[in-house]
């Protein structure tokens, strides 16, 4: 793939999850690896701090030293989740996303609820892939989820971004149902990379549409936010290359690791 046709695809979410759209994000820099790529590449999605956290590791240490950190980062969160995930039996998870499924994949026992994550169902790719190593998955409508919640021994979901307060940013209704494990006492963990630590404010994307109702009747207005915050304090711990962490413990430890994040 060249520069503009990886540009147009995460933008286009044809590249989806922010693991992958900072992988394929850095190929593109390496492709061009200049200012401008970085300001191009910046724009196309607003809610991805790990694509811009990487892109400035490349500008200054190389994107050989990238991509090391970020495999490198990968390998010891399936560490530490593949351990963590064997204790339990039954989990339930929003979306999709490559650091969660790497995580429950270490326990073929599993049965997991996951929600089909209307308007674009990436709750199917989560099930696709579960389903693929014999884990035992029922796709739910997002709906439903509070009687798969009541259910389940524990939520585990992704994270497009963890902020400085120790928020999480994740797909819309990630925050709803945070709330609905805190009142049942269900434990939610989030795992993630650290690369995700943004320092700065995190702009909510919102999306077209069309993804909605495409041929929606005159009067009627779409609201099509792509994302929402968990508060922390719904937020057990977060799972990731740093161990696993308490919000503020994490965001602690990250920025100690990233010293060079402004």
């Amino acid at each position: 793939m060249n520069f503009n046709k990886i540009c147009k695809d995460i933008k286009n979410l044809k590249i989806q999850g922010a693991s992958r759209v900072a992988r394929v994000g850095l190929k593109a820099y390496s492709l061009k690896p200049n200012n401008n790529s970085i300001k191009i590449l910046r724009k196309l999605r607003p809610t991805e701090p790990m694509l811009f956290n990487i892109l400035e590791y490349a500008k200054k240490f190389g994107v050989k030293e990238a991509k090391k950190l970020i495999e490198g980062n990968r390998k010891e969160i399936r560490e530490v989740g593949g351990k963590f995930i064997k204790k339990y039996s039954k989990v339930f998870t929003h979306c999709h996303s490559g650091t969660v499924v790497a995580v429950l994949k270490k326990n073929k026992k599993l049965i997991v609820y996951s929600t089909e994550t209307r308007p674009l169902f990436q709750g199917r790719k989560t099930a696709r892939e579960l389903s693929k190593v014999g884990i035992r998955v029922t796709e739910i409508v997002d709906s439903a989820a509070l009687n798969y919640i009541k259910k389940a021994d524990i939520l585990i979901i992704g994270a497009d971004a963890v902020l400085k307060n120790g928020d999480v940013i994740n797909k819309i209704g990630s925050g709803m149902y945070a709330e609905l494990a805190y009142k049942y006492r269900k434990q939610l963990y989030v795992a993630t990379n650290s690369l995700k630590l943004s320092l700065d404010d995190v702009k909510i994307e919102e999306r077209k549409f069309m993804e909605v109702w495409k041929d929606k009747p005159k009067n009627v207005y779409i609201d099509n936010l792509a994302f929402g915050v968990v508060k922390s304090k719904y937020i057990k711990g977060i799972i990731s290359d740093l161990g696993i962490l308490k919000p503020k413990d994490f965001v602690k430890k990250a920025k100690k690791k990233y010293s060079w994040l402004k």
